[in-house]
């Protein structure tokens, strides 16, 4: 299998942290649930509009992918949107922040079955009451407000103001300066990060212009390698097919490069599952050549062509 298919490249990854590992016991790491890691990683997707990499060592959902970055890119924080469209990336935060405001937490402990009832209820709630949304549904200032609204948000008042909208500012440097090398997306922002739920793990994107193509590098803080990197892979090389079509230029390569990459323990047992695995040929990606703008672009105009995965791998995400 080529080098550069992804499922060898993440495999190769997967293999490294479980035998050169080294442990955070559950009590030193952040969740309570213990994981082994390492420290700085990267590989390179080439050529993503030819070689979409999406494993297939495993079945990862697109569409969640798919609804997941459009939220993003639409500059909203509230998960209103993505439990609408039966997407359940961002459920587990705002509910264990509801439990904790409503000194719930006793009552539904965390992993437990009545936590995993309870929170259908929750969601089902959020779906219903537009209201209810917009008082617990919120992730405060993440994702969607660092690329729209940089910078816009008052602590002092727990409001949006107006910041700056980096995604805009991107485009209209690749249109323009193609040479630049600051076309640059930060989504870390140090002065907000006490005001969200979960400052943002993938959080710092460079895109640059060469041989006529547009490449894009992000930079992964915290990368739970399981359950998380394949979206983060998949999904950020989907970014760079949007902005190179919303700018007309060919996509080129996505470069991933990880800070802390880490298994947490209760995924062990998946991941040797997984590494028991051959890849299979990668899929393609298109997108629909009559959309021009990010805010225009639907779930309908992104096409998964050529997918067989093996079956997915179930595994509990740690809040």
């Amino acid at each position: 299998m080529n080098e550069y298919h992804v499922d060898t490249n993440y495999l190769n990854l997967l293999k490294k942290i479980m035998n050169d590992r080294e442990f955070r016991s559950k009590e030193e790491e952040r969740t309570g649930t213990g994981t082994k890691g390492i420290f700085g990683h990267q590989y390179r997707c080439p050529n993503v509009s030819e070689n979409f990499p999406l494993l297939t060592t495993k079945k990862v959902h697109f569409k969640s992918i798919v609804t997941e970055l459009l939220w993003k890119l639409s500059g909203s924080t509230n998960i209103r949107p993505l439990v609408l469209a039966n997407n359940r990336i961002w459920n587990e935060w705002p509910y264990q922040n509801y439990l904790k405001e409503n000194n719930l937490e006793e009552t539904y402990p965390r992993y437990s079955k009545e936590w995993k009832e309870y929170m259908d209820e929750f969601i089902e709630k959020i779906k219903a009451d537009e209201e209810f949304a917009e008082k617990w549904g919120g992730l405060g200032p993440t994702y969607g407000h660092h690329i729209r609204n940089f910078d816009g948000y008052d602590s002092a008042n727990n409001t949006f103001v107006e910041g700056f909208d980096q995604l805009k500012s991107a485009i209209e440097t690749i249109k323009n300066n193609p040479g630049s090398r600051r076309i640059i997306i930060s989504l870390w922002n140090a002065t907000e990060n006490p005001y969200t739920l979960l400052p943002p793990c993938p959080c710092f994107y460079q895109f640059s212009v060469l041989g006529g193509k547009l490449h894009l590098q992000l930079y992964q803080r915290s990368c739970d390698v399981f359950l998380g990197v394949p979206f983060n892979t998949a999904q950020d090389s989907l970014f760079l097919l949007i902005m190179a079509q919303v700018c007309g230029l060919p996509a080129g390569d996505f470069i991933h490069t990880f800070g802390d990459a880490h298994v947490y323990s209760n995924h062990f047992d998946q991941v040797n599952e997984q590494l028991s695995r051959e890849p299979r040929p990668m899929p393609r990606v298109t997108i629909n050549p009559e959309v021009k703008s990010i805010e225009e672009m639907t779930v309908e105009d992104v096409t998964l062509h050529d997918y067989d995965p093996h079956p997915s791998i179930k595994g509990q995400v740690a809040v």
